[in-house]
């Protein structure tokens, strides 16, 4: 059955189900869309929506009234589906997702084209062929449905893919996207006008043509995107330039440079000419300096000679002054000052080696009565031990086990072996007594 009525009471429960009431001036009756049917709706029930609702009647035995399981849902009217439409886009304005400082604009000639529309439509088949004619690109087609349930949300996804794609791979990065279809009635344009696909669109990051329907459709992807086509052939036409007027206008450009720079050329040589004619002649201009160059060099031929001439008169004067007797007189101020020197350096060389004896004599009783000191020590009963090499050994932590020993007593040495070493300090011994010429 097909009813058409006012959504009245509309409210979903925690398990997905959504009850409602359709009304007229006159009468109401009970409706249910289960939660399976939910999410396939492509018009979600609000309240105060003038619908027409496709269903089955059933009753419901606990409150013994009819219902309607709900299993489509339309607008009724062009006129509620318009009004949707600008609550729609008011609220989504409002969110600034159609603000003009978020256009980007678009590449002048784009290596990779990304096409979101219906593989087997019209639509494409015109997209590449005016791209063939204006100037070919590589076309990246995404495949969607452009109309129908699940429309949108494979429209979005398209959108969202060719965003995801970093380039790295064997599929390239679009440097411009175009979202087309052809023309339609409002209800089979409507995926286009879903938030999904407008949130899509807005946040893209690549530069997206809108193209949907004829000059005269308008859905609200059109704000969002980055620039509006009228048609499909058209944003094949803003996407990329004709490549004969971009031949023509590089030539006409080469042609205009190739008389701007003739023209330059051609005013320098005027210019030169006219700065020649100011110069004086450059034949004249060297026998002048060549003739200055003989006079400088004979000029210089005359100083040089005057000059070694002079110097000569200075060298024979310093000779004159160089005599015998001014030589005589400086060798015995030499002499004088030498004998001198002499008669001092004596003197002072005898105090020297006098301070330098008694000093020495000053060592030698010192060392005269360290070694008396050290033949009283070793009188007493002491003993000096060295090692094979005769260094001194001053603990027993120096000696090793079987090393051979010299121990040193007043009167005389006497070889020794070490044979082991004790732990501990040993008591002290009372003092040696000598007998005999031995030790005890």
């Amino acid at each position: 059955m097909r009813v058409r009525g006012e959504i009245s009471g509309c409210k979903q429960v925690t398990s997905g189900h959504c009850y409602l009431t359709l009304k007229d001036t006159e009468s109401n009756l009970d409706g249910v869309v289960w939660r399976t049917t939910f999410g396939r709706l492509t018009v979600k029930p609000k309240d105060g929506m003038d619908v027409i609702c496709t269903g089955r009647i059933t009753t419901y035995p606990g409150r013994s009234k009819y219902q309607l399981i709900i299993e489509a849902i339309e607008l009724a009217g062009v006129g509620a589906l318009l009004k949707l439409l600008e609550e729609r886009k008011k609220k989504l304005a409002a969110e600034g997702l159609f603000d003009e400082s978020k256009k980007r604009k678009l590449p002048f000639l784009p290596e990779v084209i990304g096409v979101i529309t219906s593989p087997t439509g019209a639509v494409i088949r015109d997209i590449l062929h005016r791209l063939a004619d204006r100037f070919p690109r590589r076309v990246l087609v995404w495949p969607v449905a452009v109309q129908g349930e699940g429309a949108a949300e494979a429209i979005a996804a398209a959108i969202a893919g060719f965003d995801a794609l970093d380039g790295k791979g064997a599929v390239p990065r679009p440097d411009l996207l175009i979202v087309a279809r052809g023309g339609g009635s409002l209800e089979d344009l409507m995926a286009f006008n879903e938030e999904s696909v407008v949130r899509a669109v807005a946040a893209c990051s690549i530069p997206l043509i809108s193209a949907v329907g004829h000059e005269t459709d308008t859905t609200l992807i059109d704000f969002a995107a980055d620039r509006r086509a009228p048609t499909p052939t058209a944003a094949a036409e803003m996407a990329v330039p004709v490549r004969l007027e971009l031949v023509a206008d590089v030539a006409a450009h080469a042609h205009r440079l190739a008389q701007a720079l003739a023209r330059f050329i051609d005013d320098k040589f005027v210019r030169v000419e006219g700065l020649a004619r100011g110069l004086p002649d450059p034949r004249s201009l060297i026998e002048t300096a060549l003739q200055r160059l003989d006079d400088r060099a004979e000029r210089l031929a005359l100083g040089i000679a005057g000059l070694l001439r002079l110097r000569g008169q200075s060298i024979q004067a310093l000779n004159r002054l160089l005599r015998r007797d001014v030589l005589e007189r400086e060798v015995g101020r030499l002499r004088d000052a030498v004998s001198g020197l002499a008669e001092r350096l004596s003197p002072a060389v005898a105090r020297l080696m006098q301070q330098r004896e008694i000093a020495l004599a000053g060592c030698g009783g010192r060392l005269a009565s360290w070694r008396q000191v050290q033949d009283k020590v070793l009188e007493r009963g002491y003993v000096m031990v060295r090692d094979a090499k005769g260094a001194l050994l001053t603990s027993a932590g120096a000696v090793t086990p079987g090393a051979d020993l010299a121990l040193q007593f007043h009167d005389g040495k006497v070889a020794a072996r070490a044979i082991g070493r004790e732990t501990g300090k040993p008591e002290r011994a009372p003092a040696p007594k000598r007998e005999q010429g031995k030790l005890l």
